[in-house]
């Protein structure tokens, strides 16, 4: 046989070697890019994912409800302990906060009594309060430090004074089993408590309680102990004839140490509970290994299509067609079933008292569930209705965040101008962040008469500048910006209607798999389960490529 022959025969097969390779290579395309339905109909493969998806919603939101019961009981219980607190120890409180303190006082009278009046309740707690409270141990006790400049004197009428501006701290502390003492006597009649109001900056009285919440035994859930550090702030920095009272109390749910209960079925509720958990974290890991096999496969389907046209087009594939073996979708599962999982191990951990990070595992569960239900849009994709919701908003989400950053300039213009001027004379001008609130509420809307109404009228040019300022900003955002935001997604909507009626822009993988028949995957009309009911039209096929 002779060279030339030998070659031309070596071609052929290679072109043979090379169509099968692309007959099998489109083959496995159009099953990667099938739904669940049409992939069951072309091999009978029982959609796993999609079966596993809806009942890991079920479980995780039923979890996440679960949970919030419980965690409504623990935040009732603090929010009525702080509400106690402030009428146990805070003297003449009225029972609605002032602004971002409490109450406060106008007299030195009146700020002798309040501080005296704190410890003696203090003092009679057990016999006073209605709640299942305590002191922490002999050894804790009541904290009260002043804090002053250390000299200078004061002479209004002269317009003279003399301060030295460093600070001086000194504390006193009284035990619970002493306060009935000749000792605490003596504390309470020595020179700490000569304020002198002038030099003073802040009185802060600080002590710890213990309780224990018995309302979780109704709902069938073990009891949490509690630790409250509260602290009493007399706050005279401004020293403007007006001293105003802070309380804080932060609150550490601690493990009971030594409990017994009887007569209840707590314990086999919580092992139910505990058990349910578990069955979460398991369908968890069975999504996350599903999804990341079905990522991973991708990969290697993406990796042999690069290479193919590589080898038979030489030339390389573009990063959109790249970009369509990358399921965004499989992405959120993945990290929504990590969330899952770690917040159901620290929620059996609550539940069981060797933990107590309710706030950790409120934002896992929370975000989990969220991400959980937002992946469903990706299964109402494949109705041709529903689809044109999620492309719309995949096709203006560049546009729409361009547009924000430009936007988010004028927006943070405004809120430096705002804050600097009108911050001494409105109270929603006061900090940065309220502007900021205050502005995107205008923005929707909302409370315009009560911003207009509220400036205060003290200077005549500082009115005349927040009528300007508000009216332009709101003439600006509400008639010219939020038109033109809303006009871009009107713009993709229109867009991806046209493109459904005249077909979309076909890519290099788009015009691969055009010619490629699929009548053998969709020739077997067999009986499908209720699950795989979401038939597309074989028309819509060549739309896009759902992903």
């Amino acid at each position: 046989m002779s060279l030339g022959a030998s070659a031309g025969w070596q071609n052929m097969m290679a072109q043979s070697d090379l169509d099968l390779k692309e007959t099998a290579l489109k083959e496995d395309l159009k099953f990667y890019f099938m739904n669940p339905c049409e992939k069951y109909r072309a091999r009978h493969q029982i959609p796993w994912k999609l079966a596993l998806q809806i009942l890991k919603i079920l479980m995780v939101t039923t979890q996440l409800i679960f949970f919030g019961l419980s965690n409504q009981l623990v935040v009732s219980f603090k929010e009525e302990n702080t509400i106690a607190f402030k009428h146990l120890f805070l003297k003449g409180y009225s029972g609605v906060d002032e602004d971002d303190y409490s109450c406060s006082i106008y007299t030195q009278q009146d700020a002798y009594d309040s501080i005296f009046y704190v410890i003696n309740q203090y003092k009679q707690l057990k016999n006073i309060s209605l709640g299942t409270l305590g002191y922490e141990h002999e050894a804790s006790g009541l904290k009260i430090c002043k804090q002053q400049y250390k000299k200078g004197t004061m002479l209004p009428a002269n317009d003279t004074m003399s301060i030295d501006v460093s600070t001086e701290t000194e504390c006193i502390f009284f035990k619970p089993q002493e306060l009935a003492g000749k000792k605490a006597e003596l504390k309470l009649n020595s020179s700490f408590f000569n304020l002198e109001f002038y030099r003073l900056i802040q009185v802060e009285i600080s002590f710890k309680l213990k309780g224990i919440a018995l309302q979780t035994i109704h709902a069938r859930e073990l009891p949490d102990c509690y630790a409250f550090q509260n602290t009493i702030t007399f706050n005279n920095r401004a020293h403007s004839g007006k001293i105003k009272i802070y309380f804080d109390s932060d609150t550490d749910i601690q493990e009971c140490k030594d409990w017994h209960i009887f007569g209840s079925v707590l314990q086999k509720n919580t092992q139910y509970i505990l058990v349910f958990d578990g069955f979460v974290i398991l369908s968890c890991v069975a999504s996350l290994i599903l999804c990341t096999r079905s990522i991973v496969l991708a990969l290697r389907l993406q990796k042999r299509f690069v290479n193919f046209f590589l080898e038979k087009y030489k030339r390389h594939v573009c990063h959109a067609d790249r970009l369509e073996f990358i399921n965004g979708w499989y992405v959120l599962v993945i990290i929504s079933d990590v969330m899952t999982i770690i917040g159901s191990i620290l929620k059996m951990e609550i539940k069981a008292k060797n933990l107590t990070s309710y706030d950790v595992c409120s934002i896992l569960l929370g975000t989990s569930t969220l991400f959980v239900w937002v992946g469903v849009i990706r299964y109402l994709g494949y109705f041709q209705t529903y689809n044109v919701l999620i492309l719309t908003m995949q096709a203006s989400l560049p546009k729409v965040l361009r547009f924000c950053c430009c936007a988010g300039m004028i927006y943070l213009g405004y809120t430096f101008c705002g804050w600097i001027v009108l911050g001494p004379y409105h109270e929603k001008f006061e900090d940065l962040n309220t502007v900021a609130e205050c502005l995107f509420s205008l923005v929707n809307g909302d409370d315009m008469f009560a911003t207009f109404a509220q400036i205060q009228q003290k200077s005549t040019l500082v009115w005349v500048f927040s009528r300007l300022y508000l009216y332009s900003f709101i003439s600006l955002f509400i008639y010219m910006i939020l038109s033109l935001f809303i006009a871009l997604i009107t713009d993709s909507y229109d867009t991806i209607k046209k493109y459904q009626q005249s077909g979309f822009p076909v890519t290099d993988l788009h015009e691969f798999l055009k010619d490629h028949a699929s009548v053998g995957y969709r020739k077997e009309q067999t009986s499908m389960p209720l699950i795989c009911c979401c038939r597309r039209q074989e028309s819509d096929d060549n739309l896009i490529l759902i992903n």
